[in-house]
């Protein structure tokens, strides 16, 4: 996949996740990951790991939006499932997230003493940014807390999912059609 389009995929994702839970549209996240799935599964891509990615991510992003909505420091717009549970609408941003990691931000997850401490800053902030612009993350006042808790969840996250990207990006990849030519 050309880097431009995974990014800009991805994108896409991002604000049809937070712009469609924000006016109650749990289900946007979830179609625009539907079609950025499907494009991503076309031929010629190579998947290096990448459903091995989103399943750890989808992991991760469960276990860190279901924390902070059980302890109360965050709410979230449109929230299917039932809150304490992280909505299905979040959860597409980190399994679409996972679909970067080796193709667009493969500069970013290679280098993960760099990636870890700028996830931890960008997450919070993107949070904080998708609840102050669009409302579709409440984060609970005084914001320092939560703030604190998420970019600690951003900084484990981040460096378990460059460590994974890495690892998956060397692995023998079935996925590479040149690979698939040679076995038929």
């Amino acid at each position: 996949m050309k880097t431009w389009t995974n990014f800009i995929a991805f994108q896409i994702v991002w604000f049809a996740a937070v712009l469609g839970a924000a006016h109650g549209y749990w289900w946007a996240g979830p179609v625009a990951l539907a079609g950025f799935l499907t494009y991503h599964l076309r031929a010629g891509v190579r998947k290096k790991g990448d459903f091995k990615l989103m399943a750890i991510a989808l992991c991760l992003g469960f276990a860190t939006d279901t924390l902070m909505a059980a302890s109360g420091l965050s709410s979230y717009a449109s929230p299917i499932p039932a809150a304490p549970l992280a909505p299905f609408w979040i959860l597409s941003l980190w399994a679409g997230f996972a679909l970067t990691l080796n193709h667009s931000m493969s500069w970013f997850t290679a280098r993960t003493p760099v990636a870890a401490p700028l996830a931890a800053i960008f997450g919070p902030v993107s949070y904080y940014g998708a609840g102050r612009a669009w409302g579709a993350v409440q984060i609970t006042e005084p914001v320092a807390l939560p703030l604190i808790v998420l970019g600690t969840c951003w900084l484990i996250a981040m460096s378990v999912l460059s460590i994974a990207a890495r690892r998956f990006s060397l692995a023998n990849d079935n996925s590479d059609p040149q690979i698939l030519q040679r076995s038929s």
